[in-house]
């Protein structure tokens, strides 16, 4: 990826810093997400979710193209308030395309928090959309704590069901590529589409059309009972991301039993514990890794682990960058991420 070479030597340029040179704008949104998710946690494990309803900025699903793009949301199970958003892109670009591939993303915050119509994830999926062009459905799973592992990896694999289904097909626009799907995330989402990519290579037979030919994890949410280096480095910088809230969150996941803790394969996907990949088609993937970010470790693993399991990774890195920049637009990183997403999409596709 020669655009993220000259990108990382125009960074390597930058003064070393103590703390993330972050804009304002940027820090205050860090920190009252931080300060409202702390609060939010009750000593009983659960989640005040009336408080942060007060607080949580949602978007409406418009059918009417706002910055070349529509939505629509669409329900896949009521029993369970299982649902996903759907975009499609109505650029100029899009529409001279003669099919367009799609992507399946799954929001972050720690499988505790956050939604697929928070004002944040829609703006994000509408510049996917656009950006790449392509065909996005943003996953609504269910939340722990109240709901359980593995309650959010059924729901995603059920979408990926849902969209191969051929009853199902007039929800999709006509020229969507299924067999050209991406599953993509950041944080917990991340975490969930790796899961997604490998239930999908182990059930091939499950699907019809729909190829899961790609996996992008931005600095996806993964862990284990060893405390890293990056962990206790960042402790009092990260301004998002801290011992005592990951390990909150990931007790919140797992339900209560033997093995259920953070080496579960869930988590730690790379450690003592992790699920033999090497004769699975397991689609090409992108790691992407903030210097700020305290999970930097458990994702540089997990892309040494890809690699050793002989699969095609590639591993973005931005080292002044703290988890989640991508999702604020003020950041030029977020941009170039967006833009190598694309490179990373239109030559997976190619090869088809």
């Amino acid at each position: 990826m020669a655009q993220q070479e000259k990108f990382l030597n125009a960074q390597s340029k930058k003064p070393s810093a103590s703390s993330p040179p972050l804009p304002w704008r940027t820090r205050i949104a860090l920190s009252v997400i931080s300060t409202f998710t702390d609060y939010s946690r009750r000593q009983n494990g659960t989640v005040n979710r009336r408080l942060l309803g007060f607080f949580t900025l949602k978007t409406p699903a418009n059918p009417d193209p706002v910055n070349g793009v529509k939505s629509s949301d669409v329900t896949v199970d009521p029993s369970r308030h299982l649902w996903f958003r759907l975009f499609v892109p109505t650029t100029d670009e899009s529409l001279k395309m003669s099919t367009l591939p799609i992507i399946v993303f799954f929001h972050g915050g720690g499988f505790v928090y956050l939604s697929a119509d928070g004002m944040a994830y829609d703006a994000v999926c509408r510049r996917f959309a656009r950006k790449i062009p392509a065909v996005v459905v943003s996953v609504n799973y269910r939340l722990a704590p109240e709901y359980r592992y593995p309650a959010q990896y059924d729901d995603g694999f059920d979408v990926l069901k849902f969209l191969d289904d051929e009853k199902n097909r007039g929800i999709l626009p006509g020229n969507v590529n299924l067999s050209c799907c991406f599953v993509a995330g950041d944080s917990a989402g991340g975490n969930l589409a790796h899961h997604m990519a490998k239930r999908a290579s182990e059930s091939t037979s499950t699907f019809k059309t729909l190829k899961v030919i790609g996996l992008v994890a931005i600095q996806p949410f993964f862990g284990g009972e060893e405390r890293t280096e990056a962990e206790a480095r960042l402790a009092k910088i990260d301004p998002l991301i801290s011992v005592t809230r990951t390990d909150w969150t990931w007790k919140a996941f797992l339900p209560p039993g033997e093995g259920m803790d953070r080496d579960h394969e869930a988590i730690n996907v790379s450690g003592p514990r992790a699920a033999d990949i090497s004769k699975l088609d397991f689609p090409a993937t992108v790691v992407v890794v903030g210097g700020f970010d305290s999970l930097q470790d458990w994702q540089r693993r997990y892309y040494e682990w890809l690699k050793k399991s002989g699969k095609e990774v590639y591993m973005l890195e931005y080292p002044t960058m703290v988890h989640a920049f991508y999702i604020f637009p003020e950041l030029p990183e977020s941009t170039h991420l967006i833009s190598e997403i694309k490179d990373f999409i239109h030559k997976q596709c190619s090869k088809l």
